[in-house]
């Protein structure tokens, strides 16, 4: 089978990635399963080497070469879309392929907590979505971004490596930048991106110390932003913000992020009874309670302020995985291999 034929068959069977790697058949992953293709061969360093470098133009063969590895986006001929990371693993050339849904899905059909609509609603601060690799963040992301295209009569501006879901403009104007095609870097687009006047802002993901810096600056500065981050909790989330600063610039990083924080969404795809996967969200939201905490270093504090928060909106992963339960859509067994305290989650099916 060619590139273009294991891309459709991705498509077709619903898979959320393509693996291309050497010494083993492609595999597919369904319902976060990994499969081999049916009756495909083991792939050779040659084999890979055509397919992978086939779908780069000659400048991105040059990218690839020179740093040995390389993120793009990649459609086919019909609009379906993919990102793709290419690196090299034991001297040869492998490939993720991402499924991107063309249609962007929207906050309820993603079966994410209601409360996510009154985050589009917000003029300024700083929403975080984080969870391990593969969790779904960027389409929550999405949706969040497409109800207020949807919505409101503003300048969207997103900063991605390399752009996933296409936007097209409704109430909104959308700006969609991916760094190395549209600006050189992520400090140069950060650095410019108040010279374009936006009220949205959505960075694709906070890598470094600089892109966390001009993340909170332009939310200090009044705009909503919008970014994700790998990590497990939302307390860890806290933590690995202000942990990335040096020592003497932690207090006034407190402070700030303090200041600006307006939610943190952490989430996990959870393997339902029908074979499907459905989000287990824990919640933060930034009360009073929860800003003294991050002020005074005490985000120990965090996990207790979501637990005895729930009539402000917050919920902890053990109640999201709860509900799920009784709502029969998960079974125990699967609930607690995700609960991070599985003690708590027993709790809560007691009540």
């Amino acid at each position: 089978m060619n590139i273009q034929e294991l891309l459709e068959l991705a498509v077709k069977n619903r898979a959320s990635d393509l693996h291309l790697l050497n010494g083993v058949p492609p595999t597919l992953r369904v319902n976060g399963e990994l499969m081999p293709v049916p009756g495909a061969a083991a792939l050779t360093k040659e084999t890979l080497k055509e397919m992978v470098l086939g779908i780069l133009d000659e400048r991105n063969k040059e990218i690839f070469l020179k740093n040995k590895e390389l993120d793009v986006s990649y459609s086919l001929s019909d609009g379906a879309r993919f990102r793709v990371n290419i690196y090299r693993q034991r001297g040869s050339i492998a490939a993720a392929f991402r499924y991107l849904a063309s249609k962007i899905p929207m906050i309820d059909e993603l079966n994410l907590p209601e409360i996510l609509h009154q985050f589009v609603n917000r003029r300024q601060g700083f929403v975080l979505i984080t969870g391990p690799t593969g969790q779904g963040k960027s389409t929550t992301v999405a949706s969040l971004i497409e109800e207020i295209n949807q919505k409101k009569a503003c300048h969207i501006i997103t900063i991605e490596d390399p752009i996933e879901y296409l936007f097209t403009p409704k109430k909104a104007i959308i700006s969609q930048r991916e760094v190395e095609t549209d600006t050189l870097s992520w400090r140069r687009a950060l650095r410019s991106c108040l010279r374009e006047d936006p009220n949205v802002v959505f960075i694709g993901e906070m890598r470094d110390l600089e892109t966390i810096a001009s993340a909170l600056t332009i939310a200090e500065t009044g705009h909503l932003v919008f970014s994700t981050l790998h990590t497990n909790s939302a307390a860890e989330t806290i933590d690995r913000i202000i942990d990335v600063f040096p020592e003497d610039s932690k207090r006034q990083i407190r402070l700030q992020l303090a200041n600006v924080l307006g939610a943190v969404i952490s989430q996990r795809l959870v393997p339902t009874i029908d074979n499907s996967r459905i989000p287990a969200v824990e919640i933060l939201l930034s009360t009073n309670a929860v800003k003294t905490a991050i002020r005074e270093s005490k985000t120990h504090m965090i996990n207790n302020i979501i637990q005895t928060s729930l009539e402000l909106g917050m919920t902890s992963l053990e109640r999201s995985l709860t509900n799920w339960i009784r709502r029969g859509k998960i079974d125990l067994e699967t609930a607690q291999s995700y609960a991070f305290r599985p003690d708590e989650l027993s709790r809560q099916l007691k009540r």
